[in-house]
């Protein structure tokens, strides 16, 4: 799903939102408000998500994670891999005729319109697997949603409220090329196929520092929790 770009934000009823040329979409002018506390955690690619998603773990949450989902959705077999098979071919074919996940992000994230074809094929499968596992547990008090494209994919309706994991960008450019092996400028287009960290932070009811010391939104963690 692709988006304009935000303009400076503002406040409604108390919460922030982002400016947009166009009207508020549903999704962003509503949260979820059941009893049970949907925490949406998200961020940019190579912020941190995942170690605050383990650290969540640790803590008794249950950790709900798009990537898992995502993963699945292209595992050899389903619907999903065979159309993106059908589409691209030996470009993106393992042995097995399992999917290439490396080769199929080097092509959606060098064409915007390869890259909204995927979304749109993998998107609603992930939201399934999310509700599917948010109805098996009822009785559980808080979760987390983990979703890197959160605020992209626009699923604020899923969270009661939204934790950025954020970090100076000059680090996530640094991780990102150690993380994934990628030269600056492939590293760049991937950062900038997302929405930029400070208009996601301007969206969260809490921003978590990871700019340093892990201990530090530990912290933050442990008294937004108490």
């Amino acid at each position: 799903m692709l988006f304009t770009t935000a303009s400076p934000s503002s406040k409604r009823d108390g919460k922030v939102i982002l400016s947009r040329d166009e009207p508020l979409s549903l999704s962003e002018r509503q949260r979820w408000e059941g009893r049970q506390r949907r925490i949406g955690l998200t961020g940019g690619i190579a912020s941190g998500k995942s170690s605050v998603g383990k650290y969540l773990t640790t803590l008794g949450l249950p950790v709900l994670d798009a990537d898992v989902y995502s993963r699945r959705a292209l595992a050899h077999g389903t619907k999903a891999a065979e159309a993106v098979l059908q589409r691209y071919g030996s470009l993106v074919k393992h042995p097995l005729d399992s999917i290439n996940r490396s080769a199929l992000g080097q092509i959606v994230f060098n064409d915007p319109k390869e890259r909204l074809w995927l979304e749109q094929l993998i998107h609603p499968i992930v939201l399934n697997s999310f509700e599917e596992e948010i109805a098996q547990q009822p009785k559980t008090t808080a979760l987390v949603l983990m979703i890197p494209l959160l605020f992209e994919a626009s699923l604020q309706t899923m969270c009661s409220e939204i934790w950025v994991v954020h970090c100076d960008p000059a680090q996530q450019l640094q991780r990102l090329c150690r993380r994934d092996g990628l030269d600056e400028s492939t590293a760049l287009t991937r950062i900038k196929s997302q929405w930029p960290l400070s208009e996601k932070c301007q969206s969260a009811d809490l921003v978590l520092d990871n700019s340093s010391d892990h201990a530090v939104w530990k912290k933050q963690i442990t008294s937004h929790l108490d």
